[in-house]
């Protein structure tokens, strides 16, 4: 049940994304025009401390006119390491300035639609740099205990899709095994 691209043409296209139509062939033959949205990597971040506390933005998406808590998150520049751009993007717009980075993640959040992969990292320690630079793109910066993750995703607190799957990893990696009485191995330092 393959379909098969048989060509694209853009037909928008800014430094964000480009909008292009397909040909595509269905498996039984027919074709039909496909919109689809090409755009740049993006490269997300945040710190879990050893109180199991993660650092989050609390802002609002005027696309979809909601509130919600937010990792970190923007777009690798061309060239740039993604690692390298999700340690940018932490400090600054959180003001903390991540240890060593591990991925957890890359997701493709609308792959009906586009072609947006978000690659997710963490730390287990970090550094206040600062007031942040881009304090703009957020209303406050908090460090929320994972414990509560589940119910605010719930409660609709987390909306974003790719945000909610990277605080339930973090959850489960983080909490799991104590939850089951069993030890998760030495806690990191506090940030």
């Amino acid at each position: 049940m393959q379909w098969t691209k048989q060509n694209e043409q853009t037909v928008y296209e800014n430094r964000w994304f480009s909008v292009n139509l397909a040909d595509v062939e269905l498996p039984d033959g027919r074709h039909l025009d496909h919109f689809l949205i090409r755009l740049r990597p993006v490269a997300v971040a945040t710190v879990v401390n050893e109180a199991d506390e993660v650092l989050l933005l609390w802002r609002h998406r005027f696309i979809t006119d909601s509130w919600g808590w937010e990792l970190a998150a923007g777009v690798v520049e061309d060239g740039e390491d993604i690692a390298v751009a999700a340690a940018r993007e932490l400090e600054e717009e959180t003001g903390w300035r991540p240890g060593t980075l591990r991925h957890l993640m890359t997701v493709e959040p609308s792959n009906g639609l586009t072609d947006a992969r978000h690659h997710i990292y963490w730390s287990d320690e970090g550094e206040y740099v600062g007031h942040p630079v881009d304090d703009f793109e957020s209303d406050r910066r908090e460090w929320v205990p994972l414990k509560l993750v589940p119910d605010m995703i719930a409660r609709g607190e987390v909306p974003a899709a790719n945000m909610a799957a990277a605080l339930l990893l973090l959850h489960h990696m983080r909490l799991a095994d104590d939850q089951d009485g069993l030890s998760s191995g030495p806690a990191p330092a506090r940030p």
